[in-house]
């Protein structure tokens, strides 16, 4: 039986306390020995009061935290720093059968009989990681899903775009055998810039495909500094393969020597080329089509990157929910572009609004922050 009080009404209501928390209560001494242990420490942990009352409270914590305890008490009675006391924290306990689980735990002191004590609250958090990690995964498919979807918008454009510059490299090929059969000096020198011609087109090709094959590859969110100018220009260039920019002029205006920003470069560029689609989209069938691309420093670390069309605009009853699901201005779309490119936004610290253009059309902005600012939150 765990050591309490003297047997009176305060031992009743202690022990009716104890027998129906929810949460494992455990209270040790000033030296670490385990006081008290309630019956859910014993549903928690696996083992019985009797195993436990008595001894060390590290017993029930795996490596490194049972190493560490003793040596946070000696500290703490010497110094009077606290770590953990009145704070919480997330840690892992140890079971009998030596497996562990996580759990969030809270420690509050208190005296008895002149002697510190030291009362520690225990909540399983299991069921809560499994739960953040399952909906990481259902994002992580969202995300991919998206990606295939505008994958598949520009499946067929993509082999006309491919068809191209394949169907130059072929001519020039014919044209440099042609030309080599009678081996003449001039006539050699002319196969060799054909043939120039020949594999510049074909690097051509396979860049397009590898930017593809890099956005559609599914894969680990990996965060590395980039520079945010060439990013934009590369995910700018995949968006703008099969789109209808017969009529539609593209104003870059990217401000030079903008700090690195620390991204996962595939995400970033997927929210891009959903604006630039989504813009391009707004302006079909208008006489003056402007797309405006811009990035530019905003202060406190931070950059934005901008994506302006000469559209209609956006409707007032639309404007304030456009990054919510399912919403959409689109006959045939789904309403989730937005809302993934917001919690990719959100997801780098960032984030994501909605306007209107000078001109009257629509402007998307998206602002991240910079290696520093990144610095900047961390030590918040």
């Amino acid at each position: 039986m765990p050591v309490l009080p003297p047997s009176n009404e305060s031992r009743e209501r202690l022990e009716a306390l104890l027998a129906t928390a929810v949460d494992g209560i455990v209270i040790i001494d000033k030296a670490g020995s385990v006081q008290v242990y309630s019956p859910a420490c014993e549903r928690l942990f696996g083992y019985v009061s009797d195993e436990v009352v008595g001894h060390n409270v590290k017993m029930l914590m795996p490596s490194p935290y049972h190493e560490q305890h003793d040596d946070y008490l000696d500290h703490y009675k010497t110094t009077g720093e606290k770590r953990i006391i009145g704070i919480g924290r997330e840690v892992v306990g140890r079971r009998k059968d030596g497996s562990t689980f996580p759990m969030y735990l809270s420690v509050g002191e208190g005296r008895f009989n002149g002697e510190a004590m030291f009362v520690g609250i225990i909540h399983d958090i299991t069921d809560a990681q499994a739960a953040q990690q399952a909906l990481r995964e259902v994002q992580s498919e969202l995300l991919h899903v998206s990606r295939l979807s505008a994958m598949g918008q520009m499946a067929s454009a993509l082999a006309h775009e491919l068809n191209q510059p394949l169907a130059a490299n072929m001519n020039y090929v014919n044209a440099a055998l042609r030309t080599l059969e009678p081996l003449k000096r001039d006539e050699v020198r002319l196969a060799g810039e054909l043939l120039a011609k020949a594999a510049a087109q074909t690097a051509r090709a396979g860049q397009i495909i590898r930017r593809l094959r890099d956005f559609i590859e599914k894969g680990q969110s990996v965060h590395a500094l980039a520079e945010l100018n060439d990013v934009v220009e590369e995910a700018l260039g995949l968006a703008l393969v099969g789109a209808a920019v017969a009529n539609v002029k593209v104003q870059r205006r990217f401000q030079r020597g903008l700090k690195p920003v620390s991204i996962d470069k595939i995400q970033i560029q997927q929210v891009v080329l959903n604006l630039v689609r989504n813009a391009i989209e707004a302006m079909q069938g208008g006489t003056h089509s402007v797309l405006t691309i811009a990035t530019f420093a905003t202060g406190n670390n931070r950059v934005t990157v901008s994506v302006s069309d000469t559209g209609p605009g956006l409707a007032p009853e639309v404007e304030g929910k456009l990054f919510l699901p399912f919403t959409t201005t689109k006959d045939t779309g789904m309403g989730i572009g937005l809302s993934v490119c917001r919690s990719i936004i959100e997801a780098h610290r960032g984030k994501i609004w909605a306007g209107t253009a000078e001109g009257g059309g629509a402007l998307f902005s998206f602002q991240l922050p910079t290696r520093e600012g990144e610095a900047e939150h961390d030590d918040t």
